[in-house]
């Protein structure tokens, strides 16, 4: 069996597409353009990468696009003061602040200062508590893409055995609470699980998202399985230099899958594209109108 390879790039294109035409409908019908404000706390190269990327494609989808850049010494009272402006803003429906932040500043506290409403992130403790409770949150943006590669590779995937690998609040425990919401049955598995091969290999859709570089074989999957890679792991090369790698041995666990996504271009691009549509969500939301389809869990 060779695994059909699940294209994060192009299904990632098709939902930027789908948030470009909600954006035009909300502009033609209602005079609203839905706003999304980047906070970047210092001058970390991957990040600055980052936000740059999610700022061209907020604007390329018709949004309206903020960044503030702050000073690495910024103090906690000043960055929260920020927020609080961009929470009272009303053409800013979406906040996000770059993570890691510097070491001085509390990660919760800035995160839980967001408005719940405007956490395209997900990460606001209102918003984990509504969605473990099976209520409408902001939904964490990696995860939410996972959920949307498998609901199209799928169509439904309710009754199937879901294995999801890491247990971080960023993407394990999330992504378990997603899948048991479209009615899977979940197992969360972490480095201290016993016989950690036999309970994946139990499993119709594995998520790996432990962050170690090929920790998952071929043999640990059952043949068909659905195995959707989140890690991103740079290792070296014999040859000199280095590559990226997912949480899965590639190689081996293609020969066996029904399917999976690839490292690079698997589940990546799905994190930004997931930003736009919880933006988008997010202004529906805070004006009443109907949600785009198909962009939410």
């Amino acid at each position: 069996m060779t695994a059909k390879i699940i294209d994060g790039k192009e299904f990632a294109a098709r939902v930027r597409a789908q948030v470009a035409q909600h954006v035009t409908r909300l502009k033609a019908d209602h005079g609203i353009t839905p706003g999304l404000a980047v906070v970047l706390v210092g001058e970390d190269p991957a990040s600055q990468v980052y936000v740059r990327s999610k700022g061209k494609m907020t604007l390329e989808v018709g949004m309206k696009s903020v960044e503030h850049k702050l000073d690495v010494n910024t103090s906690e009272a000043d960055l929260l003061a920020v927020i609080d402006q961009l929470n009272n803003d009303p053409e800013i429906h979406g906040i996000l602040v770059q993570l890691p932040l510097p070491k001085h500043l509390d990660e919760d506290l800035v995160i839980n200062s967001i408005a719940p409403t405007k956490d395209v992130d997900g990460f606001h403790i209102s918003n984990v508590g509504l969605l473990g409770t099976g209520q409408k949150s902001m939904v964490p943006c990696t995860p939410l893409g996972c959920l949307m590669m498998l609901r199209d590779h799928h169509g439904s995937i309710s009754g199937m055995n879901a294995v999801v690998v890491g247990r971080s609040n960023i993407v394990g425990k999330p992504m378990a609470q997603l899948l048991l919401n479209d009615s899977c049955t979940v197992t969360i598995a972490h480095s201290r699980t016993k016989d950690l091969p036999a309970v994946v290999r139990g499993a119709d859709i594995v998520v790996a998202a432990v962050g170690r570089p090929e920790m998952i074989p071929g043999d640990w999957i059952k043949d068909g399985a659905t195995v959707i890679d989140v890690g991103i792991n740079r290792i070296e090369k014999p040859e000199g230099g280095n590559r990226l790698v997912g949480d899965v041995d590639y190689e081996s666990c293609a020969k066996v899958a029904g399917a999976i996504t690839p490292v690079p271009g698997g589940v990546g691009p799905m994190t930004i594209a997931c930003l736009l549509a919880n933006t988008v969500t997010a202004c529906s939301r805070a004006n009443g109108l109907p949600e785009p389809e198909g962009l939410t869990a």
